[in-house]
């Protein structure tokens, strides 16, 4: 299986071994302290304590080999590389929305970044897919879920 670059900037990556640090130590602990304590209550064949902590750990394990996995394949990102001249991981892009007269502002990012809610949309997502490459003054017409939608590039900076 090819190992995938996860392209991040240095503050992601500092929160994904943050989150790794904290799963691998106390989160462990907890949940191994919660099936110790739902063993002593007896029978565990029909636990449900037992079963949501054997549950939570398999979610805890597993977020660590996905945790490790990034962090090992992390490719930062150099902000001092950045190309404002088209938009990249890293740029921030403003955009009018043609078809209702609106701008939105945009930072294009890695996939384990993205946060829409911060505005920091994923390149591989079908808005950061689409304007990936393009330059200012740029009219982009993008394939989303609700349709088509065109986009005016009206900026790009890091």
């Amino acid at each position: 299986m090819k190992e995938e670059r996860v392209v991040i900037s240095e503050e992601g990556l500092n929160k994904l071994k943050e989150e790794l640090q904290y799963l691998r130590g106390p989160k462990r602990k907890e949940v191994a302290q919660r099936i110790k304590e739902a063993r002593a209550l007896g029978d565990i064949s029909e636990n449900s304590e037992y079963d949501d902590a054997k549950n939570e750990q398999a979610f805890v394990e597993g977020r660590i080999k996905e945790l490790e996995q990034m962090v090992k394949n992390a490719e930062v990102l150099n902000t001092e590389e950045i190309d404002t001249t088209k938009v990249s991981i890293g740029t921030r892009v403003k955009i009018k929305d043609l078809d209702f007269d609106e701008e939105e502002e945009y930072t294009i990012v890695g996939s384990t970044e993205s946060n829409p809610d911060d505005q920091k949309i994923s390149n591989s997502s079908p808005i950061g897919k689409g304007l990936m490459g393009h330059s200012v003054g740029d009219v982009v017409e993008i394939n989303v879920p609700a349709g088509t939608i065109k986009f005016e590039i009206l900026s790009i900076k890091k």
